[in-house]
């Protein structure tokens, strides 16, 4: 998970990833931000995030993405 925390601050360094459990529902990724996350997360764990996954619940903590990327990778 600490892999995908410095990924993750390469996109958004502003941001506590550790600690933020409502990135998406307080605003603090845009729309824009997400696509860069999923391209991030395409590239580097080599899995597609299908649109059913990209919903708000996937995106507010690093824990929710983590466990989606292991989703994805089980899959």
């Amino acid at each position: 998970m600490e892999e995908l925390i410095e990924k993750l601050k390469e996109i958004r360094d502003d941001i506590d990833f550790k600690t933020e459990t409502k990135m998406v529902e307080s605003g603090l990724l845009a729309s824009f931000d997400i696509i860069q996350i999923v391209a991030m997360i395409s590239e580097e764990y080599d899995v597609k995030v299908p649109i059913s996954e990209l919903i708000p619940a996937n995106f507010n903590s690093v824990e929710a993405l983590y466990a989606m990327i292991q989703k994805l990778e089980d899959e």
